[in-house]
């Protein structure tokens, strides 16, 4: 991870992915050309397709005070308690 000029991070990642979902992606940077009428790296798709998804469930902030507990985390499937 490193920090940007413009205040942001960079972190560098190494994503295994099917030849289905680099195809998708690529779909996706042809799309974004498109839109903003210029050549784009599958980075920069990535980028900002994960910029334009709404936030996860499980990336909101809570709404309660203190920390979470382990009674409150999702349940693995698989397993019965």
């Amino acid at each position: 991870m490193h920090a940007l000029p413009d205040g942001e991070a960079e972190v560098a990642l190494v994503v295994r992915l099917p030849w289905e979902d680099v195809a998708r992606l690529g779909q996706d940077a042809g799309r974004l050309a498109a839109q903003l009428q210029r050549p784009v790296t599958l980075d920069e798709a990535v980028s900002h397709r994960l910029r334009s998804r709404p936030a996860a469930a499980h990336a909101k902030p809570a709404e309660q005070t203190g920390a979470t507990t382990v009674s409150t985390l999702p349940r693995i499937s698989g397993s019965s308690a």
